[in-house]
């Protein structure tokens, strides 16, 4: 199983600003990914054609939306649809990420069918699961991960490929914050993670790809990515300058 390093620009960056950031990523990794690794860039909406554009001069390397409307088209001004991140030359979406949790309020159960429609339309999907600090010190973890993994894989298509879909493991206060969860808190969220994966999913839970997404950044991606269920990262700030992604990408 590849190793998964995946950038999340967020709100950030023009498209001339993203194919600068690619094409700098594309030329110090000398025009591929590293062995064991794929890289994946999750950009705006209006950054999608030129980062893929961009990204032909990064052989292995693979673009993403953030979002998506589980509609084939209509009247849902503001949306996208899997039709128009295909077409932009995207091949994996964002589903269930905390900020379109917490800020946007989308329920689990809309994450799951945003996730189940992406996935039966032919893009790829990292959905993303994880607690608030209140949830966390109330002891609801399990809880949590529970109910936003049964809901969030609910809608999943008959004979999915498990390479299809990855998880992203994200402590809602470890996001943007600086602060990182102990090895130990990783190391046991992964698991339980891959626990409910299995408990829902069966033997196809072993070639889900589980990540990491919590203020990782050059420094600590490495011992991250040593633990036990962490088979690669999601990546915000650290991943908006080339040098420091590299640095993530090769660690």
């Amino acid at each position: 199983m590849q190793t998964l390093i995946a950038a999340n620009w967020k709100m950030f960056k023009t498209g001339p600003e993203a194919a600068a950031t690619v094409t700098s990523l594309a030329e110090k990794l000398g025009g591929a990914c590293p062995a064991g690794r794929d890289v994946l860039v999750f950009a705006p909406f209006t950054a999608l054609e030129a980062v893929a554009r961009a990204m032909n001069a990064l052989s292995g390397a693979m673009v993403g939306a953030q979002n998506l409307y589980p509609a084939e088209e209509g009247a849902f001004t503001g949306e996208i649809s899997a039709r128009m991140i295909s077409a932009c030359g995207a091949t994996w979406v964002l589903t269930g990420h905390s900020e379109r949790r917490h800020i946007l309020g989308e329920s689990n159960a809309f994450v799951g069918q945003k996730t189940g429609f992406a996935l039966r339309h032919g893009l790829r999907v990292t959905l993303c699961v994880g607690e608030t600090l209140d949830e966390r010190e109330a002891g609801k973890l399990k809880d949590v991960l529970t109910e936003q993994l049964r809901e969030g894989l609910a809608d999943l298509p008959e004979g999915f490929s498990p390479d299809a879909l990855a998880v992203a493991y994200e402590p809602v206060w470890a996001i943007g914050t600086g602060k990182t969860a102990l090895s130990e808190d990783i190391a046991d969220a992964h698991g339980l993670v891959r626990g409910l994966l299995k408990d829902f999913l069966g033997s196809q839970a072993q070639n889900i790809r589980v990540l990491y997404g919590g203020s990782v950044k050059p420094d600590n991606a490495a011992a991250i990515l040593a633990l036990d269920n962490v088979d690669g990262v999601l990546v915000g700030g650290a991943s908006l300058q080339a040098e420091n992604f590299i640095r993530i990408v090769t660690a």
